[in-house]
């Protein structure tokens, strides 16, 4: 029997209290589709779906023929279907964890550290830091999807001090003084006074903040039920935020950080030390495989206000620079790449028109993931021994070097992403 070396997987949804909740969500929408025997419960969350080898969400093969039971156990066992350069890089391991998420509340406001740090955070305090690796992170929006990315530019911040009294008060008019005149400053001067304000603002005691927080939303709930224009305030976010998490720290960062809209198919690439936030919509992220996160706020879980105030990349600069643009491949108008500059992994958008009802899934060297989105197909690989049906949902590994061939059976084309390590 030849080797199999392309299967179809079966994923680990992860059901976090922020998610989508029931069919609302395009994590349980995506489950559904792909495995007509899935129960959705229409009052539990579906937050996060994991294509990949994670530890606690290692994805099951579809193959009763192949006698390893998870994606991890058969990499492990099979290391050359990750590609020469991948395997030797990163020591025979996936390098990457592919994701969807269907967010309807907030996640925590949150930096990554780099592998520097990393190790050093893992090897101090290994209970809040899992790990030893940098976790960059890119979220291409499958749905219109709210975050926060990156310091707003400083003079949005300034604005802020200007027009919100509970937030200067928070910050103090020293600080707030400095970072008003730094407009004018060099950028380390600006990005020191910056993180002077937030410093500040993270270390504030708790009664503090609560109390400056309780009337400023009790002021903007007063002036919004006026009918007042609250957005000089950012008064729709905030009262969001707040009903969310009453009396969290990570209600006033907001006046530090940039609010970034992405529309489908647009991105936004988390680098190291980038303090960042999702807030609501449907995603598909990638993710070099790492757990490692410093939380800031928007959350019940460990805050190390410490080590984040000092890690923070500090350099502000506009939303619309966060938005991260694929390319359209010279080799093929179909697909469309999101590279981000890390090596571990990138993700290609492949948008399969109507009028071609067969379609190649080209060999590259490297393992691959594939989701299907949109459409209905049957693939073919001469590694795959039995035809796959491809429908929605759907998800597929693709060692190195192997392509599939796609006969499309839906009208309107197909919509595909695929995960990969191109070095």
């Amino acid at each position: 029997m030849a080797e199999l070396r392309v299967f179809p997987l079966s994923c680990v949804v992860q059901k976090y209290a922020w998610g989508k909740i029931g069919l609302d969500s395009e994590v349980a929408k995506l489950l559904a589709s792909s495995d007509p025997l899935a129960q959705i419960d229409p009052d539990k969350p579906y937050a996060e779906l994991w294509m990949g080898t994670h530890p606690r969400g290692d994805a099951v093969i579809l193959d009763n023929r192949i006698p390893q039971k998870t994606l991890g156990q058969w990499i492990g066992d099979n290391p050359g279907c990750l590609g020469s350069k991948v395997k030797e890089t990163f020591q025979g391991q996936l390098p990457f964890l592919f994701k969807v998420l269907s967010v309807n509340t907030a996640l925590s406001i949150q930096a990554h550290p780099n592998k520097e740090l990393a190790g050093k955070l893992h090897a101090q305090f290994p209970e809040h830091y899992p790990d030893a690796n940098h976790k960059p992170e890119m979220a291409i929006a499958l749905t219109p999807f709210q975050g926060m990315c990156g310091f707003r530019p400083v003079e949005e911040i300034v604005a802020f001090l200007q027009k919100v009294p509970e937030f200067r008060a928070l910050i103090g008019n020293v600080a707030a003084e400095q970072l008003e005149r730094s407009v004018c400053n060099d950028p380390r001067g600006v990005s020191a006074a910056l993180r002077i304000c937030f410093t500040r603002m993270m270390k504030s005691e708790k009664k503090v903040f609560v109390d400056q927080l309780n009337m400023l939303v009790k002021r903007i709930s007063q002036e919004d039920a006026a009918g007042k224009d609250t957005s000089g305030s950012s008064g729709k976010l905030l009262l969001q935020l707040h009903s969310q998490f009453p009396g969290d720290i990570g209600c006033f960062a907001i006046y530090f950080l940039n609010l970034v809209m992405l529309q489908p198919g647009e991105s936004m690439f988390l680098g190291a030390n980038e303090p960042h936030a999702y807030l609501y919509g449907d995603c598909i992220e990638c993710m070099a495989c790492s757990d490692n996160t410093v939380r800031a706020g928007l959350t019940p879980k460990f805050i190390d206000v410490l080590t984040l105030c000092e890690m923070l990349n500090y350099n502000p600069a506009p939303s619309s620079s966060k938005v991260f643009a694929p390319t359209q491949s010279r080799l093929d108008p179909c697909v469309y790449l999101y590279d981000p500059p890390v090596p571990d992994f990138t993700v290609m958008k492949i948008e399969i028109p109507s009028a071609i009802k067969l379609y190649l899934i080209s060999a590259i060297d490297s393992a691959s993931i594939l989701l299907v989105i949109q459409g209905t197909a049957v693939g073919t690989s001469t590694a795959a021994i039995s035809e796959m049906t491809l429908r929605r949902g759907s998800v597929i590994f693709i060692s190195a070097n192997e392509s599939v061939s796609l006969h499309l059976s839906s009208l309107d084309g197909m919509l595909l992403f695929r995960a990969c390590c191109l070095l």
